[in-house]
């Protein structure tokens, strides 16, 4: 019989030192409730995960025996302070960390605060391994073979500044795994252009503006000629396994709003090579554009959405120039055309998984014949999140039974974490 998995509460001295407690249990958050994390839901800390201390909040577990939830406080002794998980891609969190925030606590940077526990030796986290793909297992990158193929590179392509962009920002300062894949001439690259957006996301990593939060990487500083962006993404999908080359990346902006560039640049692509999948990340602002680009060549598209109600759609993406509509309008676009559409979900325990907002996910779905979701966890503080929200329901059903009812529901739906290869 398998042991019930309960894992301990953990907690930081503030100092980089992790601890469990010895008798209370860790406990989760869904929306802005304290609940037990079911005993099945618990997995071993994923290889590439890292544990983070939160600054400013105070760790909550629970005391087992008396049913009683207990915030750790520190004294003139001891400093206490509330440990989160950030998990490794290709999976999917099911709970936030608990903590009791103090007065004049920081805003969080922009990572996804998973729960993390302490059982039989083991780091353990409420998560769903959500895409088989290891395409962004830390076992895939050895960093002698990237050093030799990013000199290899950059010898290769001296002119192009798209190269030098991929090489010593993305790959070798920020270490993107989509990056350090394009050194290694594998899977999906990244093709960034836009210096500019037309959201004002809550949680953009690449742009924040008096909010108190840093950005988590720095946004391109140039706009690539289709000629720099060509030549490289051509090279790569005629050599690499599963190739997949990708606008819209975290190191830029809005890809649609350098329409004729991505324009030109598919229709150059396609002209060359017919291997291989055009993908677009994207907030689907533009119809207009994905009907031309569609016509050009694009493969996919990947529509990212943190609701499919546009009052809290308007709330996180805050859009200029244009509206929930349009969005729908791009998918329809794409899809009337054949085209593959995922969604890029953004995972909010506790919001994403509330009964209204499960019927008009599955309303699009249904309506759009969506091919696919990327259920990603939404890397953002969750009380900053939960407050500029402002649902009016305040329940979810849990990640894992949404997930389990959308599969059953819409059976030929892919899931996943990744865009896929459609065609080699």
């Amino acid at each position: 019989m398998n042991n019930i998995i309960k894992p301990l509460l953990v907690y930081s001295d503030g100092a980089g030192q992790v601890f469990n407690h010895d008798s209370l249990l860790a406990i989760g958050v869904s929306g802005e409730q304290l609940v037990d994390i079911p005993p099945e839901a618990w997995i071993p800390l994923p290889e590439g995960s890292q544990l983070m201390e939160l600054t400013g909040r105070l760790p909550i577990g629970k005391n087992p025996d008396a049913e009683e939830v207990i915030t750790l406080d520190s004294d003139e002794n001891e400093t206490l302070v509330a440990v989160a998980a950030f998990v490794a891609p290709a999976y999917t969190i099911c709970y936030h960390v608990a903590y009791e925030r103090l007065n004049e606590a920081p805003i969080l940077p922009l990572y996804a605060y998973s729960a993390v526990g302490w059982y039989e030796g083991n780091f353990y986290v409420p998560a769903i391994r959500i895409d088989d793909s290891i395409r962004q297992d830390p076992s895939q990158f050895n960093q002698d073979r990237i050093d030799q193929a990013a000199d290899q590179i950059l010898q290769k392509y001296p002119q192009n500044r798209l190269v030098n962009h991929l090489v010593n920002n993305c790959a070798m300062t920020y270490s993107c795994p989509a990056a350090l894949n394009y050194l290694l001439n594998r899977w999906e690259m990244p093709l960034p252009t836009s210096r500019v957006c037309n959201s004002n996301c809550l949680g953009c990593i690449s742009l924040q503006e008096d909010t108190g939060v840093c950005s988590a990487q720095f946004r391109i500083e140039f706009t690539p000629t289709a000629e720099e962006i060509i030549e490289i993404a051509i090279d790569h999908l005629e050599t690499a396994p599963e190739p997949v080359v990708s606008f819209g990346q975290g190191c830029e902006g809005e890809p649609l709003m350098n329409a004729q560039l991505l324009i030109d640049t598919v229709k150059g692509i396609r002209q060359k090579t017919s291997r291989g999948t055009i993908n677009l990340n994207t907030n689907a602002s533009r119809p207009e554009i994905v009907t031309k680009l569609k016509d050009a060549g694009l493969d996919s598209m990947r529509v990212s959405l943190n609701s499919t109600r546009k009052i809290y759609y308007d709330r996180y993406f805050r859009p200029k120039g244009y509206t929930y509509k349009d969005v729908l309008k791009s998918i329809y676009a794409m899809k009337s055309r054949y085209g593959f559409v995922s969604l890029n979900l953004f995972v909010f325990p506790g919001f994403i998984d509330q009964p209204e907002e499960i019927e008009s996910l599955e309303k699009l779905i249904q309506d759009y014949q969506i091919d696919m979701i990327q259920w990603r966890n939404l890397n953002i503080d969750p009380e900053w999140y939960w407050e500029t929200m402002n649902p009016m329901d305040r329940e979810g059903i849990g990640i894992e039974k949404m997930i389990t009812r959308v599969r059953t529901k819409f059976p030929r739906l892919r899931h996943g974490y990744f865009n896929p290869c459609l065609n080699q």
